[in-house]
């Protein structure tokens, strides 16, 4: 099984602390500007239950994280809260994108999206790898899917 880069961690502990000192200002603005009896502590107390369960999601999400290329699929597994595992057969890929977005290019990290054939929402995302590694995965992808081609759909 193939693990995450490491520093995808970084990005998702960030999006915690950041989410957690907007609940903050939110809790503090409404304290500030509304004539609700809110105590004082209250929006400290909100971002750091908020900054504590963020960063313990985030640390479990990346434990929970991992993929495998396999002979006739890509096969995916995560989730803290619930544990999905998912399987791409090959012939069902329609194309396959590495995506880096602002974040992730600041701390050199990359993702690869695999669309499939199916419904809305059957597209799977891998994050947290590196660039050149998210390139060799869209290149293999393509490759597999393209030799799959002329098997039979699942």
């Amino acid at each position: 099984m193939n693990r995450l880069h490491p520093r995808i961690r970084l990005l998702w502990v960030a999006r915690a602390v950041i989410f957690a000192l907007v609940a903050g200002g939110v809790a503090a603005a409404a304290m500030l500007y509304t004539s609700l009896p809110i105590p004082v502590y209250l929006p400290v107390a909100i971002s750091f239950v908020l900054l504590v369960v963020g960063v313990g999601y985030a640390l479990l999400r990346y434990q929970a994280w991992g993929y495998e290329i396999r002979d006739d699929s890509l096969y995916l597994q995560r989730g803290v809260l619930t544990k999905v595992y998912t399987v791409v057969p090959y012939v069902r890929v329609q194309h396959v994108d590495s995506a880096r977005g602002p974040l992730e290019r600041l701390i050199g990290l990359a993702s690869t999206i695999v669309y499939t054939a199916g419904s809305r929402g059957a597209d799977v995302s891998i994050p947290g790898l590196t660039p050149d590694g998210a390139e060799d995965l869209q290149d293999r992808l393509k490759r597999l899917a393209i030799r799959a081609e002329g098997d039979d759909a699942v």
